[in-house]
Protein backbone atom coordinates (compact mmCIF):
# COMPACT_ATOMS: atom_id res chain seq x y z
CA UNK A 1 0.00 0.00 0.00
CA UNK A 2 1.87 3.11 -1.37
CA UNK A 3 0.61 6.40 0.56
CA UNK A 4 2.85 10.10 0.82
CA UNK A 5 4.12 10.27 4.43
CA UNK A 6 1.86 12.25 7.18
CA UNK A 7 3.72 14.29 9.61
CA UNK A 8 1.36 14.93 12.30
CA UNK A 9 1.49 17.02 15.45
CA UNK A 10 -0.08 16.32 18.75
CA UNK A 11 -1.51 18.65 21.38
CA UNK A 12 -3.82 18.87 24.31
CA UNK A 13 -6.98 20.17 24.00
CA UNK A 14 -7.50 23.96 25.31
CA UNK A 15 -10.89 23.58 24.18
CA UNK A 16 -10.78 28.04 23.85
CA UNK A 17 -7.74 27.89 21.83
CA UNK A 18 -8.24 24.80 19.87
CA UNK A 19 -8.97 26.81 16.98
CA UNK A 20 -6.20 28.94 17.11
CA UNK A 21 -3.77 26.03 17.35
CA UNK A 22 -5.40 24.01 14.62
CA UNK A 23 -4.94 26.94 12.27
CA UNK A 24 -1.43 27.44 13.65
CA UNK A 25 -0.17 23.61 12.50
CA UNK A 26 -2.41 24.43 9.25
CA UNK A 27 0.03 27.49 8.38
CA UNK A 28 3.01 26.17 9.70
CA UNK A 29 2.90 22.73 6.98
CA UNK A 30 1.71 19.64 9.23
CA UNK A 31 -0.45 17.67 7.52
CA UNK A 32 -2.88 17.20 10.49
CA UNK A 33 -3.32 17.58 14.32
CA UNK A 34 -3.97 15.24 17.13
CA UNK A 35 -5.82 16.23 20.24
CA UNK A 36 -5.29 14.04 23.40
CA UNK A 37 -8.58 12.71 25.02
CA UNK A 38 -8.93 12.80 28.29
CA UNK A 39 -11.84 13.81 30.16
CA UNK A 40 -10.01 14.99 33.37
CA UNK A 41 -6.83 16.99 31.91
CA UNK A 42 -8.47 18.57 29.10
CA UNK A 43 -11.48 19.83 27.16
CA UNK A 44 -13.70 17.75 24.89
CA UNK A 45 -12.65 16.32 22.35
CA UNK A 46 -14.79 16.27 19.92
CA UNK A 47 -15.99 19.67 20.30
CA UNK A 48 -11.89 21.05 20.06
CA UNK A 49 -11.79 18.83 17.03
CA UNK A 50 -15.54 20.92 15.46
CA UNK A 51 -14.06 24.38 16.10
CA UNK A 52 -10.53 22.86 14.51
CA UNK A 53 -12.15 22.47 11.48
CA UNK A 54 -14.42 25.41 11.12
CA UNK A 55 -10.79 26.94 11.71
CA UNK A 56 -9.06 25.44 8.76
CA UNK A 57 -9.20 24.25 5.24
CA UNK A 58 -6.10 21.30 4.58
CA UNK A 59 -4.97 19.81 7.88
CA UNK A 60 -6.45 16.37 9.37
CA UNK A 61 -8.10 16.95 12.78
CA UNK A 62 -7.48 13.32 15.18
CA UNK A 63 -7.84 11.93 18.60
CA UNK A 64 -4.61 11.12 19.95
CA UNK A 65 -5.76 8.93 21.16
CA UNK A 66 -9.16 7.92 22.43
CA UNK A 67 -10.06 4.42 24.24
CA UNK A 68 -12.76 1.96 24.40
CA UNK A 69 -14.45 2.44 28.07
CA UNK A 70 -15.31 6.14 28.53
CA UNK A 71 -17.73 6.17 25.72
CA UNK A 72 -20.21 3.67 23.87
CA UNK A 73 -18.79 2.58 20.37
CA UNK A 74 -22.00 4.10 18.89
CA UNK A 75 -21.03 7.57 20.82
CA UNK A 76 -17.41 7.67 20.08
CA UNK A 77 -18.62 7.02 16.07
CA UNK A 78 -20.90 8.97 15.52
CA UNK A 79 -18.92 11.65 17.28
CA UNK A 80 -15.68 11.57 14.81
CA UNK A 81 -18.61 10.80 11.87
CA UNK A 82 -19.56 14.54 12.57
CA UNK A 83 -16.40 15.85 12.92
CA UNK A 84 -15.74 14.15 9.46
CA UNK A 85 -19.00 15.42 7.73
CA UNK A 86 -18.35 19.22 9.21
CA UNK A 87 -14.53 19.25 8.27
CA UNK A 88 -15.32 17.62 4.70
CA UNK A 89 -13.70 14.46 4.83
CA UNK A 90 -11.06 15.10 7.21
CA UNK A 91 -11.24 13.28 10.12
CA UNK A 92 -9.62 9.95 11.53
CA UNK A 93 -10.05 8.24 14.74
CA UNK A 94 -7.32 7.13 16.92
CA UNK A 95 -7.63 4.59 19.66
CA UNK A 96 -5.88 2.44 22.23
CA UNK A 97 -6.69 0.85 25.35
CA UNK A 98 -6.16 3.70 27.35
CA UNK A 99 -4.37 4.70 29.68
CA UNK A 100 -4.84 8.90 31.58
CA UNK A 101 -8.17 8.65 30.64
CA UNK A 102 -9.05 5.97 32.48
CA UNK A 103 -6.25 6.06 35.67
CA UNK A 104 -8.11 9.19 36.02
CA UNK A 105 -11.49 7.60 36.71
CA UNK A 106 -10.06 4.72 38.78
CA UNK A 107 -9.24 1.99 36.03
CA UNK A 108 -6.18 0.49 34.72
CA UNK A 109 -6.11 0.12 30.38
CA UNK A 110 -9.13 -1.99 29.24
CA UNK A 111 -8.65 -5.58 28.19
CA UNK A 112 -7.36 -6.87 24.54
CA UNK A 113 -10.26 -8.13 23.93
CA UNK A 114 -12.38 -5.47 24.78
CA UNK A 115 -10.21 -3.19 22.35
CA UNK A 116 -10.96 -6.17 19.97
CA UNK A 117 -14.91 -5.81 20.30
CA UNK A 118 -15.03 -2.27 20.02
CA UNK A 119 -12.81 -2.09 16.93
CA UNK A 120 -15.16 -4.34 14.95
CA UNK A 121 -18.11 -2.08 15.94
CA UNK A 122 -16.35 1.25 15.42
CA UNK A 123 -15.61 -0.12 11.66
CA UNK A 124 -19.14 -1.17 10.97
CA UNK A 125 -20.72 2.24 12.84
CA UNK A 126 -18.46 3.82 10.25
CA UNK A 127 -19.28 1.70 7.23
CA UNK A 128 -22.84 2.37 8.16
CA UNK A 129 -23.95 -1.22 8.86
CA UNK A 130 -25.42 -2.50 11.77
CA UNK A 131 -23.94 -4.14 14.53
CA UNK A 132 -26.14 -6.90 16.26
CA UNK A 133 -26.86 -6.37 20.20
CA UNK A 134 -25.41 -9.29 20.88
CA UNK A 135 -21.49 -8.78 19.39
CA UNK A 136 -21.62 -5.33 21.86
CA UNK A 137 -19.40 -6.05 24.72
CA UNK A 138 -21.21 -6.96 27.79
CA UNK A 139 -19.50 -4.14 29.18
CA UNK A 140 -22.44 -1.84 28.18
CA UNK A 141 -24.92 -4.69 28.78
CA UNK A 142 -24.24 -4.75 32.72
CA UNK A 143 -24.89 -0.78 33.11
CA UNK A 144 -28.67 -0.98 31.63
CA UNK A 145 -31.35 -4.09 30.93
CA UNK A 146 -32.08 -5.23 27.60
CA UNK A 147 -33.91 -3.12 25.59
CA UNK A 148 -36.63 -6.20 25.53
CA UNK A 149 -37.13 -5.35 29.15
CA UNK A 150 -39.35 -2.40 28.28
CA UNK A 151 -42.02 -4.49 26.33
CA UNK A 152 -42.48 -2.21 23.52
CA UNK A 153 -43.62 -3.57 20.57
CA UNK A 154 -40.94 -3.06 18.23
CA UNK A 155 -37.83 -3.55 19.65
CA UNK A 156 -34.76 -3.45 17.45
CA UNK A 157 -31.80 -6.02 17.97
CA UNK A 158 -29.28 -4.28 16.24
CA UNK A 159 -27.70 -0.90 16.36
CA UNK A 160 -26.44 1.49 13.17
CA UNK A 161 -26.02 5.48 12.33
CA UNK A 162 -28.98 5.76 10.36
CA UNK A 163 -27.66 9.15 9.34
CA UNK A 164 -24.43 8.26 7.69
CA UNK A 165 -24.06 8.75 3.78
CA UNK A 166 -22.94 5.71 2.98
CA UNK A 167 -21.90 7.65 0.06
CA UNK A 168 -19.02 9.74 2.18
CA UNK A 169 -15.66 8.69 2.23
CA UNK A 170 -15.63 6.65 5.71
CA UNK A 171 -13.27 7.76 8.39
CA UNK A 172 -9.98 5.98 9.11
CA UNK A 173 -9.58 4.40 12.45
CA UNK A 174 -6.15 3.71 13.75
CA UNK A 175 -5.04 1.71 16.58
CA UNK A 176 -2.05 2.78 19.12
CA UNK A 177 -0.18 -0.46 19.60
CA UNK A 178 3.03 -1.79 21.81
CA UNK A 179 2.82 -5.84 22.80
CA UNK A 180 2.21 -8.23 20.11
CA UNK A 181 -1.29 -9.35 21.01
CA UNK A 182 -2.49 -5.61 20.79
CA UNK A 183 -0.25 -4.80 17.24
CA UNK A 184 -2.17 -8.14 16.35
CA UNK A 185 -5.62 -7.03 17.15
CA UNK A 186 -4.84 -3.69 15.71
CA UNK A 187 -3.38 -5.13 12.73
CA UNK A 188 -6.25 -7.02 11.85
CA UNK A 189 -9.00 -4.69 12.62
CA UNK A 190 -7.95 -1.18 12.32
CA UNK A 191 -6.81 0.80 8.88
CA UNK A 192 -3.74 2.03 10.24
CA UNK A 193 -1.74 0.34 13.04
CA UNK A 194 0.26 2.97 15.18
CA UNK A 195 3.23 1.83 17.02
CA UNK A 196 3.91 3.04 20.65
CA UNK A 197 8.02 1.61 20.45
CA UNK A 198 9.99 4.99 20.08
CA UNK A 199 12.36 5.25 17.42
CA UNK A 200 15.02 2.51 17.49
CA UNK A 201 14.76 0.68 14.33
CA UNK A 202 14.87 -2.56 15.66
CA UNK A 203 11.64 -2.49 17.92
CA UNK A 204 9.89 -0.48 15.11
CA UNK A 205 10.95 -3.63 12.76
CA UNK A 206 9.70 -6.23 15.09
CA UNK A 207 6.33 -4.45 15.24
CA UNK A 208 5.93 -4.68 11.63
CA UNK A 209 6.78 -8.24 11.31
CA UNK A 210 4.51 -8.98 14.24
CA UNK A 211 1.35 -6.69 12.62
CA UNK A 212 2.59 -8.34 9.39
CA UNK A 213 2.41 -11.77 10.66
CA UNK A 214 -1.14 -10.94 12.48
CA UNK A 215 -2.63 -10.39 9.05
CA UNK A 216 -1.32 -13.59 7.17
CA UNK A 217 -2.50 -15.74 9.94
CA UNK A 218 -6.22 -13.98 9.82
CA UNK A 219 -5.89 -14.27 6.03
CA UNK A 220 -5.11 -10.60 5.06
CA UNK A 221 -3.13 -8.68 3.08
CA UNK A 222 -0.30 -7.95 5.36
CA UNK A 223 0.05 -4.84 2.93
CA UNK A 224 -3.71 -4.09 3.24
CA UNK A 225 -3.06 -1.55 6.23
CA UNK A 226 -0.96 0.86 6.54
CA UNK A 227 1.44 1.69 9.12
CA UNK A 228 2.46 4.65 11.29
CA UNK A 229 4.60 5.36 15.08
CA UNK A 230 4.28 7.80 17.29
CA UNK A 231 7.92 9.40 17.44
CA UNK A 232 9.42 11.39 20.46
CA UNK A 233 10.88 14.19 18.43
CA UNK A 234 12.86 17.60 19.75
CA UNK A 235 14.66 19.39 16.89
CA UNK A 236 17.26 22.20 18.13
CA UNK A 237 20.53 23.36 17.19
CA UNK A 238 22.67 21.89 20.16
CA UNK A 239 23.13 17.60 19.96
CA UNK A 240 22.01 17.38 23.70
CA UNK A 241 19.46 17.55 25.16
CA UNK A 242 18.13 17.04 28.88
CA UNK A 243 15.28 13.76 29.14
CA UNK A 244 13.00 16.47 30.87
CA UNK A 245 13.07 18.30 27.63
CA UNK A 246 11.51 15.70 25.67
CA UNK A 247 7.50 15.77 25.77
CA UNK A 248 5.76 12.68 26.76
CA UNK A 249 8.82 10.31 26.91
CA UNK A 250 8.39 8.98 30.51
CA UNK A 251 4.70 7.91 29.51
CA UNK A 252 6.11 6.11 26.19
CA UNK A 253 8.90 4.49 27.81
CA UNK A 254 6.48 3.21 30.36
CA UNK A 255 4.27 1.84 27.39
CA UNK A 256 6.46 -0.89 27.08
CA UNK A 257 6.51 -2.55 29.97
CA UNK A 258 2.91 -1.41 30.79
CA UNK A 259 2.43 -4.30 32.70
CA UNK A 260 6.11 -5.39 33.93
CA UNK A 261 7.26 -6.93 30.94
CA UNK A 262 9.11 -5.65 28.11
CA UNK A 263 7.70 -5.93 24.61
CA UNK A 264 9.94 -6.00 21.64
CA UNK A 265 13.90 -6.20 21.13
CA UNK A 266 15.91 -4.47 23.61
CA UNK A 267 19.43 -4.48 25.88
CA UNK A 268 18.96 -5.47 29.07
CA UNK A 269 20.09 -1.51 30.34
CA UNK A 270 17.21 -0.35 28.76
CA UNK A 271 14.67 -3.77 30.22
CA UNK A 272 15.99 -1.92 33.39
CA UNK A 273 15.27 1.17 32.28
CA UNK A 274 11.43 0.26 30.91
CA UNK A 275 11.00 -1.51 34.43
CA UNK A 276 12.60 1.68 36.17
CA UNK A 277 9.59 3.68 34.19
CA UNK A 278 7.05 1.23 35.41
CA UNK A 279 7.66 1.64 38.76
CA UNK A 280 8.30 5.23 39.02
CA UNK A 281 5.96 6.50 36.49
CA UNK A 282 3.72 9.47 38.56
CA UNK A 283 0.41 9.56 36.57
CA UNK A 284 -1.14 12.58 38.54
CA UNK A 285 1.17 15.48 38.92
CA UNK A 286 3.30 14.03 35.78
CA UNK A 287 6.25 15.05 36.74
CA UNK A 288 9.52 13.47 35.49
CA UNK A 289 10.43 10.42 36.55
CA UNK A 290 12.87 8.96 34.35
CA UNK A 291 16.99 8.80 35.26
CA UNK A 292 17.93 7.92 31.79
CA UNK A 293 21.24 7.69 29.56
CA UNK A 294 22.46 10.16 26.82
CA UNK A 295 22.58 6.74 24.64
CA UNK A 296 19.16 5.42 25.26
CA UNK A 297 17.56 9.14 24.74
CA UNK A 298 19.46 8.67 21.57
CA UNK A 299 17.82 5.38 20.86
CA UNK A 300 14.36 5.97 21.83
CA UNK A 301 13.66 9.11 20.67
CA UNK A 302 14.91 11.46 17.92
CA UNK A 303 16.53 14.83 19.30
CA UNK A 304 19.24 17.26 17.95
CA UNK A 305 19.77 19.48 15.11
CA UNK A 306 17.71 19.43 11.89
CA UNK A 307 19.69 17.12 9.55
CA UNK A 308 19.58 14.60 12.91
CA UNK A 309 15.63 14.35 12.78
CA UNK A 310 15.43 14.42 9.07
CA UNK A 311 18.33 11.45 8.58
CA UNK A 312 16.19 9.34 11.61
CA UNK A 313 12.84 9.96 10.72
CA UNK A 314 14.05 8.65 6.69
CA UNK A 315 15.38 5.72 7.93
CA UNK A 316 11.77 5.12 9.90
CA UNK A 317 10.33 6.18 6.95
CA UNK A 318 12.06 3.82 4.35
CA UNK A 319 10.81 0.66 6.72
CA UNK A 320 7.40 1.40 5.32
CA UNK A 321 5.92 3.60 7.70
CA UNK A 322 4.12 6.17 6.01
CA UNK A 323 2.22 8.25 9.33
CA UNK A 324 4.33 9.68 11.90
CA UNK A 325 2.77 11.83 15.27
CA UNK A 326 5.19 13.72 16.42
CA UNK A 327 5.26 13.95 20.39
CA UNK A 328 7.73 17.16 20.60
CA UNK A 329 7.69 21.09 20.85
CA UNK A 330 4.40 22.23 18.75
CA UNK A 331 1.76 25.08 18.44
CA UNK A 332 0.65 25.11 21.83
CA UNK A 333 4.35 25.47 23.41
CA UNK A 334 5.06 29.38 24.80
CA UNK A 335 7.76 29.11 26.71
CA UNK A 336 10.96 30.16 24.55
CA UNK A 337 13.41 27.02 24.07
CA UNK A 338 10.52 24.78 23.23
CA UNK A 339 8.97 27.58 20.90
CA UNK A 340 12.27 27.69 19.05
CA UNK A 341 12.22 23.87 18.71
CA UNK A 342 8.74 23.96 17.26
CA UNK A 343 10.29 26.19 14.59
CA UNK A 344 12.89 25.18 14.16
CA UNK A 345 10.98 21.48 13.32
CA UNK A 346 8.74 23.48 11.27
CA UNK A 347 11.61 25.70 8.96
CA UNK A 348 14.09 22.72 8.69
CA UNK A 349 12.15 19.14 9.23
CA UNK A 350 8.76 19.46 7.26
CA UNK A 351 9.93 20.32 4.22
CA UNK A 352 12.49 18.19 4.02
CA UNK A 353 10.31 15.06 5.05
CA UNK A 354 7.94 16.33 2.20
CA UNK A 355 10.17 16.30 -0.77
Amino acid sequence: MTQTLELITAVRPRTRRAAEFAAMAEEAGWHGIGFLDNQNLCGDVYVCLALAAAATERIQLSTDVTNPVTRHPAVTAGAIASIQEVSGGRASLGIGRGDSALAFVGHAPAYTRLLESYLKALQAYLRGDSVAFGELTPWWRDMAPPVNAVQVADASDESRLRWIDSRDTKVPVYGAATGPRVIGTVAKHADIVMFALGADIERLRWGLQQARAARREAGLDPDGVRYGAYLNVVCHAESESAPDTIPFLDTFVRFSTLHGKTHGPATKAAKELFASAHEGYRMWDRGPSLDVSAEFVDRFAIVGPPDTCIGRIQEIVDLGIDRIVVMGPTVDDTDDAPKRCAELMVREVLPALAN
